[in-house]
């Protein structure tokens, strides 16, 4: 099973309320955190709304 590996690149201070939320659902605090999680449409949905602030890379096992 894929795996994403989401890292965060920009702070999200300053940004809109729910952007702000999504970058915490996604369990990023700190600028260059990374963390994993399961390839899925929730993940991928979250990860592109906050695109301009994380980097993602696919990591396979």
């Amino acid at each position: 099973m894929a795996r994403l590996k989401v890292t965060l690149l920009h702070s999200s201070a300053g940004r809109k309320q729910d952007q702000r939320e999504t970058v915490r659902s996604l369990g990023l605090r700190k600028i260059r955190q990374t963390v994993v999680h399961d390839d899925n449409p929730t993940i991928r949905g979250m990860v592109s709304r906050v695109s301009h602030l994380v980097s993602v890379e696919e990591v396979t096992e």
